[in-house]
């Protein structure tokens, strides 16, 4: 069962290893491919992340079971505004 803390938690450390990983890219500035790919998953992960911490506040707020929050597709996600 995820709870907010272990959304937030995971948050955390994606955005700390996509912190290093544009640093890498900037120091190196080397085209690495694989370090932009795994950058684009993470990216993608993180929106998915938000959106289900989102999920589980407005449920609550609301007085519905937050823990029923579901992670939407990556192709749902993207699409959001931000």
């Amino acid at each position: 069962m995820e709870t907010d803390q272990h959304v937030l938690r995971r948050i955390t450390e994606m955005a700390e290893e996509e912190r290093r990983l544009r640093d890498a890219l900037v120091t190196t500035g080397a085209d690495g491919h694989d370090e932009r790919d795994r950058l684009g998953a993470i990216e993608r992960e993180l929106d998915q992340c938000w959106d289900l911490l989102r999920q589980r506040r407005a449920r609550a707020e609301f007085g519905q079971d937050p823990d029923e929050a579901q992670v939407r597709p990556q192709s749902q996600v993207e699409k959001y505004q931000s």
